[in-house]
């Protein structure tokens, strides 16, 4: 997935990544406050988080506390227990996965790391949301690094993004091509997925970096998955089933997926509740 390749978690997790693109192993504010609107900035590696076989960013909700425990984004593929099944929805798991933060030219400031795995699946949406030992405020006393805001609204076609890869510590230019209704890749099947223009051909170790909106600075999508070999619906291998169920795959596609569904099942406590009218996200 291009789920792209994990490099690093051995010949079993090898055999079952596919395309996934997993990649090879190598201030103080006010307590209650919440966040202003970020103001559109070129994108960078800043709160980026490099995790052992894939990417991650540092994120927040759009009306996140300073005193929230921060939150690391990252795939579904990319869970540390490997690949989920289809239909499997993990919430509120208990995780010791660290990361290396990074700054905007892709220094390493230190280490991150999570206690919980709020939400993740590989089915519907390819996502993994966990929660940090750390709140938003202690990481920027500490390194000075301000958390990239979800967007809550649906991209738009033609948008200009940036896929800023911690694993490589290179980012990637693009517009967003189109949306894909149904995406499948071997077993697993994705809703509403956004598809890149040719400039974001993505590579293995790309999986669960941001799409950035350049205009806002906001996530509007996480990358993870294209087609390497041009083979339909196989693992590496994204197909685009149209309504009738017909299939086309287009060697060299890269995918991501759609973040805003997260703040469609929060609640007001900022705890995600799949109960909540509206929400989006893959239920159990």
């Amino acid at each position: 997935m291009r789920l792209r390749r994990a490099l690093t978690l051995g010949a079993a997790l090898l055999a079952s990544a596919g395309g996934l693109l997993v990649g090879p192993a190598p201030v103080q504010a006010a307590p209650s406050q919440a966040a202003a609107p970020p103001t559109a900035r070129a994108v960078t590696l800043a709160s980026t988080i490099r995790l052992s076989n894939c990417s991650a960013a540092l994120v927040r909700y759009p009306n996140s506390s300073n005193t929230d425990r921060a939150l690391m984004l990252t795939n579904g593929h990319c869970y540390e227990g490997g690949f989920l099944a289809a239909g499997q929805v993990l919430q509120n798991r208990p995780s010791s996965r660290t990361g290396t933060l990074l700054n905007s030219t892709g220094g390493s400031l230190g280490t991150v790391r999570a206690d919980r795995v709020l939400y993740a699946t590989m089915t519907g949406t390819d996502v993994a949301l966990y929660r940090l030992t750390s709140t938003f405020a202690t990481l920027k006393n500490r390194f000075g690094t301000t958390a990239l805001t979800l967007s809550s609204t649906h991209p738009a076609a033609g948008t200009s993004m940036s896929i800023p890869s911690s694993y490589w510590r290179r980012i990637w230019n693009c517009k967003v091509d189109t949306f894909v209704d149904t995406l499948r890749e071997d077993r697993w099947t994705w809703r509403d997925s956004i598809r890149y223009d040719s400039a974001c051909d993505t590579i293995g170790g790309t999986s669960g970096s941001p799409i950035v909106d350049d205009s806002t600075g906001r996530i509007v999508g996480i990358n993870n998955t294209g087609n390497e070999d041009g083979a339909m619906c196989t693992l590496n291998n994204p197909c685009e089933v149209a309504a009738d169920g017909t299939t086309q795959a287009y060697q060299g596609q890269s995918y991501g997926q759609q973040t805003y569904w997260f703040t469609t099942c929060l609640t007001g406590g900022r705890t995600i509740d799949l109960a909540t009218p509206g929400c989006l996200l893959t239920k159990p």
